[in-house]
C-alpha cells in the first residue's frame, strides 16, 4: 500500500474519531474570572464582542427594555440568519436596552452523529475508487464488479458522491426551527406555526409579556 492510499483510509478515520470525541466530550469549567488592580476598578469594563457576528444593543439605563433578554433559536444551516437579523434590529428599535441573543437550533441526536458520518463514507468512496483494486485483496477478498465500473468513470463518481454527500448532510443539519424566546419563555415557534412571525406580531407579543411580567427598565409600559 502506497502513502497516498494510506492517507485516503487514515484520513476519514481521523476525523471520524474526532467528530466522536468532539460530540461525547464535556466542556471544561469557565476559569475563575480574575481580579482586576485596585486602581483598575473604577474603570467600565470592555464590552464583550458580538459572536457570529451578529448585531447587539447597548442596553440605556432606565430603557424599557432593561434587564430582559430575547432569545432567537434558528437553524444556520436553513439560510434564516438574514431574517434572524433583521427582526433583531426590529426589536432593539421597538424596545431599547434590551438583549438579543441568536443561537443555532441544533438537530436531534441521531441527525447529529448521522450528519458526522456522512464525511467519513465520502472519503471511504473516494479510497474505494482510487485503490480499491488493491484494498480488497489485502482483506483476502477479489474486487467486486461493481468496483469497476465505478472506476471507469472516477471523476464522475467522485463528484456525485460529493454532491449528494454535502445535500444530505446539509438535510440532516436542517431544524427549520425559527425559536423566540423571551426571558426563556417560549413566544413564537415555527415549528409549532409553520411559518416565520411578522415583525409587528413578534413586537406586540414581547411588548404584552414585558408589561405582564413588570420588568421594564424604570417601570414604564409600552404601548
Amino acid at each position: 500500500m502506497d502513502r497516498a492510499q494510506i492517507i485516503l483510509l487514515g484520513l476519514p478515520l481521523f476525523l471520524f474519531c474526532s467528530d466522536i470525541l468532539n460530540l461525547f466530550t464535556l466542556r471544561p469549567p469557565p476559569p475563575p474570572p480574575h481580579k482586576a488592580p485596585h486602581h483598575l476598578q473604577n474603570k467600565p469594563p470592555p464590552l464583550p464582542k458580538d459572536s457570529l457576528a451578529f448585531p447587539s444593543q447597548k442596553p440605556r439605563d432606565g430603557a424599557i427594555g432593561v434587564g430582559n433578554t430575547v432569545k432567537i433559536s434558528f437553524c444556520t444551516s436553513c439560510s434564516y440568519k438574514g431574517t434572524a437579523v433583521t427582526m433583531t434590529k426590529m426589536i432593539e428599535s421597538a424596545f431599547p436596552g434590551i438583549e438579543v441573543v441568536l443561537s443555532n437550533y441544533p438537530p436531534a441526536l441521531p441527525k447529529r452523529v448521522l450528519s458526522k458520518l456522512v464525511p467519513v463514507v465520502q472519503f471511504g468512496m473516494f479510497g474505494l475508487v482510487m485503490g480499491g483494486e488493491q484494498l480488497f485483496p489485502m482483506v483476502g477478498m477479489a474486487p467486486p464488479p461493481w468496483l469497476y465500473s465505478l472506476r471507469a468513470n472516477r471523476f464522475g463518481t467522485m463528484a456525485s458522491t460529493w454532491l449528494l454527500g454535502n445535500a444530505l448532510q446539509s438535510f440532516l443539519q436542517g431544524t427549520g426551527a425559527f425559536e423566540v424566546s423571551l426571558n426563556d419563555e417560549l413566544i413564537f415557534s415555527k415549528l409549532e406555526e409553520g411559518r416565520f412571525p411578522g415583525e409587528i406580531e413578534l413586537r406586540d407579543a414581547i411588548g404584552r409579556k414585558l408589561v405582564n411580567s413588570g420588568i421594564t427598565g424604570d417601570g414604564a409600559l409600552w404601548t
